[in-house]
């Protein structure tokens, strides 16, 4: 029996736009269904829950594609949502990552590219099935180590107890709640205000992780599971060990 097809919405208000991606998409193997505003969206997700959403930042009408993000993962932490913005502004890219949203992609863009995203949250939406380890619960994997989010201790693979301090303990918490997202610097900077190591600038998320990666990763040089994204900042990989 053949595998039943990765269903896409694409929420574009643009007509030519939409209906350009959504027939690539659809050539490209996927069930792809196109709407122009918030309310279509609703409608269509309450027809039928999608495996993935692209959803344009700028709507008609008082919902914005943030504001749609939001929603859907309310309704599902496992749904694949990809923000398309007009604009490469860091805040916009902050936002969506607050609403829910797995990755962006800046308009104009390659149509190969929004396959390559698409493709790639779909993998991370599967390893986080696969990743359902039996550990007690408030216990997480992170690399090679355990992590205790009631006690706040680490739990090394050598069987060792590791007392975290406040800000390591938040950093590793926000990437447990956050699994396979890319996780922006300035984001991660701003919910770390106010603990008892106010560093104040992007070097101190970068050293922070840098503590936390000789705690939890087999080997710190080459990093599994707390991964450097590329212009954006850091990604907690469930599955690297």
């Amino acid at each position: 029996m053949a595998a039943e097809a990765t269903s896409l919405l694409v929420v574009e208000d643009d007509p030519f736009q939409r209906e350009a991606v959504c027939a690539y998409l659809a050539g490209q193997g996927f069930a792809v269904e196109g709407v122009g505003d918030a309310m279509a969206c609703r409608a269509a997700v309450r027809a039928a829950m999608p495996d993935a959403a692209i959803l344009d930042v700028g709507l008609p009408g008082g919902e914005d594609g943030f504001a749609l993000a939001r929603w859907l993962r309310g309704l599902s932490p496992t749904l694949g949502i990809i923000m398309l913005t007009a604009a490469g502004d860091v805040v916009d890219r902050v936002v969506g990552l607050e609403c829910g949203a797995d990755d962006y992609i800046t308009k104009p863009f390659e149509p190969r590219e929004l396959l390559a995203r698409i493709r790639a949250v779909m993998r991370r939406a599967t390893a986080e099935h696969r990743v359902a380890e039996s550990l007690p619960a408030g216990r997480v994997r992170i690399g090679a180590a355990v992590l205790d989010l009631r006690s706040g201790k680490l739990m090394t693979a050598e069987g060792k107890e590791d007392q975290l301090t406040e800000g390591e303990f938040t950093l590793l918490r926000l990437f447990t709640e956050h699994p396979n997202r890319a996780l922006h610097r300035d984001w991660l900077l701003e919910r770390l205000s106010g603990d008892e190591e106010p560093e104040a600038f992007d070097r101190a998320i970068d050293l922070r992780v840098m503590r936390l990666r000789r705690k939890v990763e087999r080997n710190p040089a080459r990093p599994m599971a707390l991964r450097t994204v590329r212009g954006v900042g850091y990604l907690f990989d469930p599955e690297g060990v």
